[in-house]
């Protein structure tokens, strides 16, 4: 709960990395155009090869200026087909693939190592990994370790007993109802507060239990199909565990009913509604609250957060009216999906035939990848220290941070130098920059794991444990100063963040390395990949969201109201540039839902390109590989997001992924900036360039 807001580079699926982006697009076609004449050596320039760019990358059968994506990329898209076992491939999978291998070779040396002192990082590392690879020790346990846990739903005789199984299934982790939990307040971020949150689904996203087009109907049909089958691999008749399926669609549709879109989810001060347990337990008495609270030790919080009121009144209802044999229905069935990948192979293969209908991969990821990810989800910054001795260099995070400076100060000018903008605001938005805190490379102080007891008996007894104590580690915050040092991600993970409530930018270790990061690659490629990733976390803190908290993170309206009209106006008229892209046929990116993303890619390239021109200044501008450096800036920004992807996994991703497809996320932003049309000489009636009063600009 405690990062809800947060807004991330890419998003992670349960899959594995899945990334917005494929090959083709509708809207800018490719073309057999040759390459602009800029992007080319003449014979007798000798030519001086550089690092951190891959040319062989380039398609110059395609011209720049009528589709970049394609033109940086296109041999690479087309030499790298998606592996059977993904839904995506591109330069992230790369990246998250070569830190698999330093992550794998790590854990395998501790599942080895049978002699590590009880209670220490390596011997919780070893035995949770050693038990996820011991797939014959799952198949003989079957579903026996989590029968206590179905003995308590099972035990469940009226409300007062569902309320209390309410508040065990947020300790572990099945996503029943709602989603409760603690975070900063937004409105007073020096204090925790109780977060209560819509929940209830197992399906991606409320829109697949409404929406009546094929695709959906389909999807639904294939989730009663898993349903049932799983119901009968705890035993059940086939008569049973269909009523069974029939029952949890019907419950999770009245959930999916009440519960809001997710563009209307963007809105944070909608989710903001302070309310006591007693007016919350008078109006919702049917919810138990005090029970609820007292399940997860938080009794002494008088006042919760809830998200979205008109949720939890139709839960209310709910729990009440419907009968308490179709609930424990309900719950066992969450609890057996949540853990449905630490079970013997026939729930997961169950679980992979429905995840196949929505992204599209062929085969299962090899059981190694998904331990391993597993393994980080439960115990990431134990292993994650050792990781970083492998990994990560002092000289790359005092690089990042150098970085991070030019950044800001890059940013720092165009606030100032910002046309639309009063004096008072931007005197606001200068503070906040300045107001940042930047976490590079991994945590200065590590979790504290020793609450939590992991050993080699069941892999499904250290999944629930250590969400259990995942669970009671936020909870016990409640009351407390806020730390600080937390982190939201892993260090090897391949992304990073901003975070509202706290004001930072986090970069993990996973992402400074190449092709984002290169020590031995020049400036225009550094701050063509790193560069506009650290400019994207830092716009984030301006986007339509971020630009709601101020300097201390708080939710507070900082803007005149007359800038905030321009920066309304300025906002929307990206959010139509997106909603005309098509990946593919009758699909259409959503402009609201991706506006953060499509307003971070734009600001942050602007950004650092105002910092690379900084770090030129005075400097001879050599031509490397035949360009300049303001194109080599460009084309490492298109790499960075070279990326295949199955046409499932783009439908899923446009219904509920906040980020735009690679593709716009590259040509997106580049057809409103003058700096890219002069770098490869694009004519004005290119396919690249937008007329002069369809351009957005903001920051």
């Amino acid at each position: 709960m405690k990062n809800r807001n947060k807004l991330t580079l890419a998003a992670v699926a349960a899959a594995g990395l899945t990334l917005a982006g494929c090959a083709t697009s509708n809207t800018a076609a490719t073309t057999t155009a040759p390459a602009a004449t800029a992007a080319t050596t003449p014979a007798e320039e000798p030519v001086v090869k550089g690092v951190g760019l891959d040319v062989a990358n380039i398609d110059k059968t395609v011209a720049p200026c009528d589709n970049f994506f394609q033109y940086a990329s296109g041999n690479w898209l087309k030499n790298n087909p998606i592996p059977e076992a993904e839904v995506s491939w591109g330069s992230f999978n790369e990246l998250f693939d070569k830190n698999n291998a330093v992550q794998r070779q790590i854990l395998d040396e501790a599942a080895a190592n049978r002699n590590a002192a009880k209670g220490t990082n390596e011997q919780k590392v070893g035995d949770f990994y050693a038990s996820a690879m011991d797939s014959m020790a799952i198949e003989k346990a079957g579903i026996a370790p989590l029968k206590p846990e179905l003995a308590r739903i099972d035990a469940i005789k009226d409300l007062k007993g569902l309320q209390a199984s309410l508040g065990r299934q947020q300790l572990i982790g099945t996503g029943s109802v709602f989603n409760m939990g603690v975070g900063q307040d937004e409105k007073n971020t020096t204090q925790y507060a109780v977060l209560l949150y819509q929940g209830g689904l197992r399906m991606p996203d409320r829109d697949y239990y409404l929406r009546d087009d094929a695709r959906s109907k389909a999807i639904r049909s294939a989730y009663v199909t898993y349903i049932t089958n799983t119901f009968k691999l705890m035993g059940e008749t086939p008569a049973v565990a269909a009523k069974n399926a029939a029952t949890i669609m019907r419950l999770e549709t009245r959930l999916a009913k009440a519960s809001k879109s997710r563009v209307d989810l963007r809105d944070p001060q909608a989710n903001y509604n302070k309310m006591t347990v007693a007016e919350l337990q008078k109006q919702f008495p049917n919810v138990g609250f005090p029970t609820l609270l007292a399940q997860q030790n938080l009794s002494a919080a008088k006042t919760i957060i809830v998200g979205q009121p008109a949720f939890v009144k139709e839960a209310n209802v709910m729990l009440k009216a419907e009968p308490i044999a179709d609930w424990k229905t309900y719950l066992r069935w969450h609890l057996v999906s949540s853990v449905a990948n630490a079970l013997p192979k026939a729930y997961v293969d169950e679980t992979f035939k429905y995840n196949q209908l929505l992204t599209g991969a062929k085969k299962m990821q090899p059981r190694w990848k998904r331990m391993l990810r597993s393994t980080d989800a439960a115990l990431g910054e134990a292993f994650g220290q050792v990781y970083v001795d492998k990994a990560f260099t002092p000289e790359a995070k005092a690089k990042a941070l150098e970085m991070v400076n030019n950044l800001k100060a890059a940013f720092a000018e165009h606030i100032q130098s910002n046309e639309w903008m009063s004096a008072a605001t931007k005197a606001e938005a200068l503070k906040k920059l300045n107001a940042f805190t930047v976490k590079i490379g991994y945590p200065d102080k590590w979790k504290d794991y020793s609450a939590l007891s992991i050993t080699r008996d069941s892999y499904l007894q250290n999944v629930l444990a250590s969400r259990m104590w995942a669970a009671n580690d936020e909870n016990s915050k409640f009351g407390k100063p806020i730390d600080r040092n937390e982190w939201g991600m892993t260090p090897p993970t391949v992304n990073a963040y901003y975070n509202p409530p706290m004001n930072e930018i986090v970069f993990p270790a996973g992402i400074l390395q190449p092709p984002f990061y290169d020590p031995k690659a020049d400036d225009a490629v550094n701050y063509g990949g790193i560069g506009a990733v650290i400019g994207h976390e830092m716009t984030h803190g301006f986007d339509d969201q971020g630009r709601q908290y101020d300097s201390e993170g708080n939710l507070r309206d900082w803007w005149t109201k007359e800038d905030a009209d321009k920066f309304t106006q300025r906002a929307a008229l990206v959010g139509s540039q997106f909603d005309a892209f098509t990946p593919l046929d009758s699909v259409h990116v959503n402009g609201k839902l991706t506006m953060g993303e499509n307003l971070a890619d734009l600001g942050g390239l602007n950004i650092a390109y105002t910092a690379l021109q900084k770090t030129l200044a005075g400097k001879p501008k050599t031509k490397v590989d035949g360009f300049t450096p303001e194109q080599r800036f460009f084309l490492a920004y298109a790499q960075i997001w070279r990326t295949n992807q199955r046409p499932e996994a783009i439908r899923q991703q446009v219904l509920t992924d906040p980020h735009s497809p690679a593709q716009f996320r590259t040509n997106g932003p580049l057809q409103n900036m003058p700096q890219f049309f002069e770098a490869f000489g694009c004519k004005d009636d290119a396919k690249m360039v937008r007329a002069t009063a369809e351009r957005a600009k903001i920051w």
